[in-house]
């Protein structure tokens, strides 16, 4: 069995709950890799070969070693070979990734995307540290800096997640990237590579990890009306 593990909703990112609620330590009993945000809003995280980094918010890339720091939301998993299909993508970009994957079929699962190799470019967000009151995120998604970078050598790792689930996540693709050199990182909006290889594995299993104890979370009164709108926007990409 193979299995996501996530901490958190989108949606309540968009109800401005934004604190941190589980610790590093506490997600790697569930995976060594994946994406999230620290506390506040706090950057874009990625989980790779069960190091944590974090791009903040003026472009610089972190290495968090504190396995006490806090997130209020991440995906992770565990890297198993054994379970993947081994990808060789040819002029790829995020416009067209769902069709050039799909005859892996993964409208309606969850799956993990893991590629490395020299990009021809690059474009990310990274969201800025808030403090309470928290704005929404889809206010924090519209003064967000970016950051564009040609070139480069690195890993783009994220999820696909069936539309069904639209407001636990974000439906269609959420990928983060980060340089071979630890020097750029984040939310990618788009990107372009003439020829990356990696790896898509596909789960039977997802787990929906709520931070129960906190009762801010607990409190939330979830406006619905144009959550999955709000998503869409505030998350960016050509999904």
């Amino acid at each position: 069995m193979t299995t996501l593990y996530q901490h958190g909703t989108l949606a309540q990112l968009m109800a401005k709950e934004m604190a941190g609620t589980i610790t590093i330590q506490e997600l790697k009993k569930h995976g060594d890799t994946g994406i999230g945000t620290l506390d506040g809003l706090d950057g874009e995280v990625i989980f790779l070969a069960g190091e944590t980094y974090q791009a903040d918010s003026t472009g610089t890339v972190n290495h968090i070693t504190n396995e006490l720091t806090t997130l209020p939301f991440a995906t992770v998993h565990f890297d198993e070979l054994a379970t993947s299909s081994e990808l060789n993508l040819n002029k790829v970009a995020f416009e067209n990734l769902s069709d050039i994957l799909s005859n892996q079929q993964i409208t309606n699962v969850f799956s993990a995307l893991k590629v490395h190799g020299q990009f021809s470019r690059v474009h990310v967000r990274i969201a800025p540290k808030q403090s309470r009151p928290y704005p929404s995120l889809l206010e924090v998604a519209q003064m967000q800096p970016e950051f564009e970078r040609e070139n480069v050598a690195g890993t783009l790792l994220g999820y696909y997640s069936p539309a069904v689930f639209g407001g636990v996540s974000a439906p269609g693709w959420h990928l983060h990237f980060l340089s071979d050199d630890h020097t750029f990182a984040g939310h990618v909006l788009d990107f372009s590579a003439v020829s990356i290889i990696g790896t898509l594995q596909i789960f039977d299993d997802f787990i929906q990890h709520l931070p129960v104890e906190n009762s801010a979370f607990r409190s939330i009164n979830q406006d619905m009306s144009g959550l999955h709108e709000g998503i869409e926007a505030s998350e960016g990409g050509k999904r």
